[in-house]
């Protein structure tokens, strides 16, 4: 089943996945420690050829391949007007997250991508954009928060909504702090656990909502993170009057070929792997909490 408001052309996802299916090799420029369990790898392609031919949208994915240990999916968080430098921020997971974890500015990995359909920026224009995330998984989201800002006059209000369950897992406050300054744009954020120095909400992240102003016929949502989490924010958007059809998830699965061939990764009829990872809520709201998707 394909959302009717496709998040990115079915064409682009096909040709990213036929032209990707060897690893390129990448450099990893610099190694940045985000806090005990996160890390953030910028990449640039070895070969210049490449380096200029590849693009990509917010919400795609790489695959990150290290010789001899694995290959791992990952969302690329870095400015998509600057493809030539490639963020990749990584939670120490497993086998592979650990020892790319250990790489060193000089080493490198094996990169295939982009892959996946990306979020729907374009349906967005003309719209207030809201994003919300929950936990760790922010990335996903930090090329459309940079895309609204360089592109302002496309859009209405910017709200920006993170939540974490403990105050020491934020990352990237700095970054906040300076979207707070932008202009039309609204930062909330909330930890199920604040710290003694935590200045902002403490409780679930549903409970700043309120707090948004959120004009319900004229918003775009934009929501990655724990499952659980992005549940009940739907719960909550619809009880506030948004529609179905204006909120977008980020889903994650064990993705291991990205391109629908190993089966790894498949919900219900879909693969998170070309039809997503970002699906229109009406096309998934069916499977979503199903023990066994």
């Amino acid at each position: 089943m394909v959302s009717s408001a496709p998040a990115g052309s079915k064409e682009k996802s096909d040709f990213s996945a036929a032209g990707s299916r060897m690893p390129m090799s990448a450099e990893v420029i610099d190694r940045i420690e985000e806090s005990g369990k996160v890390f953030t790898l910028r990449l640039r392609l070895s070969n210049p050829e490449q380096r200029h031919a590849y693009r990509f949208e917010p919400g795609q994915f790489n695959m990150l391949y290290l010789h001899g240990v694995g290959e791992v999916a990952i969302s690329i968080a870095s400015d998509p007007s600057r493809p030539g430098l490639l963020g990749h921020t990584i939670r120490r997971a497993g086998r592979v997250t650990e020892a790319m974890a250990r790489l060193p500015a000089g080493g490198r990995v094996g990169l295939r991508g982009p892959f996946g359909r990306p979020w729907p920026l374009s349906q967005a224009e003309g719209s207030d954009v809201l994003v919300i995330t929950g936990g760790l998984g922010c990335a996903p989201v930090v090329g459309v928060i940079n895309y609204v800002l360089k592109h302002r006059q496309l859009y209405g209000k910017l709200t920006i909504i993170q939540g974490v369950k403990h105050a020491e897992d934020l990352i990237w406050q700095d970054q906040y702090n300076h979207w707070r300054t932008m202009p039309n744009t609204q930062v909330l954020l909330a930890a199920d656990h604040g710290g003694p120095l935590w200045p902002f909400h403490v409780g679930m992240v549903t409970e700043v909502f309120d707090k948004a102003h959120i004009d319900p016929a004229d918003t775009t949502v934009m929501m990655c993170g724990p499952e659980p989490m992005m549940i009940a924010g739907v719960n909550d958007l619809l009880k506030l009057g948004l529609s179905e059809q204006s909120i977008y998830l980020s889903m994650e699965r064990n993705m291991q070929c990205a391109v629908g061939h190993c089966g790894h990764c498949m919900f219900g009829a879909q693969f998170v792997c070309r039809q997503g990872p970002i699906f229109n809520y009406p096309d998934l709201k069916a499977l979503l909490g199903t023990r066994g998707f």
